[in-house]
C-alpha cells in the first residue's frame, strides 16, 4: 500500500445561516463543519465514501462521543482551514482529532476529539474492522504526544503563542 497522508486538509467558507447574532459560528455548527470537512476528506484522500460503503455492506461508523473546545471565534464568511487526522484506532473503534484554523492556519479557532465506533446497522451492535480497515488506518494514523483531551488543547494552546 503506498504511503497515505496522515493530516488531511480542506478550506470552507463558514456561512451566515450558521452564525448567532455576532456573527459567530454557532457552537453547535462547529460540529457541522468538523464532520462534513472529515468525511469530504476521507473520499478525496484515502477514496472511502463511509456513505456508499454503508449503503452496500450495511456496516458504518456511528458517534461515540465528541469532546471540543472553542478557542477564537470563527466569524460569518470567513474562509477557514479544517484539518484532521486519525490519532489512534483499535478493532472496533477510531479516535479523530480536528482541528478549525483562520484560512493560514496562524489562529487555531477550535479542536475536537471524535470518537467513532464501527457499527453494523442490520445487527444493531459494534463490528469489527476487517483486514483491509486495519491496514488503511495503520498506514493513515498519527498519534499525538498526548493522552487527555485537555491536555493537547492546552499543548495546541501553548504551540500557538509561542
Amino acid at each position: 500500500m503506498k504511503q497515505l497522508p496522515k493530516i488531511l486538509e480542506s478550506k470552507t467558507k463558514i456561512r451566515f445561516q450558521d452564525c448567532d447574532p455576532l456573527n459567530h459560528l454557532n457552537n453547535s455548527k462547529y460540529l457541522d463543519y468538523l464532520i462534513n470537512a472529515r468525511e469530504d476528506q476521507l473520499i478525496e484522500a484515502y477514496d472511502l465514501d463511509i456513505f456508499k460503503n454503508a449503503k452496500n455492506t450495511g456496516i458504518t461508523w456511528v458517534v461515540g462521543s465528541h469532546q471540543i473546545a472553542y478557542i477564537r471565534p470563527a466569524f460569518v464568511m470567513e474562509t477557514v482551514t479544517i484539518d484532521s487526522q486519525l490519532i489512534q484506532f483499535g478493532n472496533k473503534q477510531l479516535l479523530v482529532e480536528i482541528r478549525m484554523w483562520n484560512e493560514d492556519k496562524t489562529v487555531l479557532k477550535s479542536v475536537m476529539w471524535s470518537s467513532f465506533i464501527h457499527f453494523n446497522i442490520l445487527k444493531g451492535k459494534a463490528h469489527e474492522h476487517n483486514e483491509n480497515f486495519m491496514k488503511l488506518f495503520a498506514n493513515a494514523v498519527l498519534p499525538v504526544e498526548e493522552t487527555s483531551f485537555d491536555a493537547r488543547v492546552k499543548s495546541l494552546r501553548l504551540a500557538k503563542a509561542s
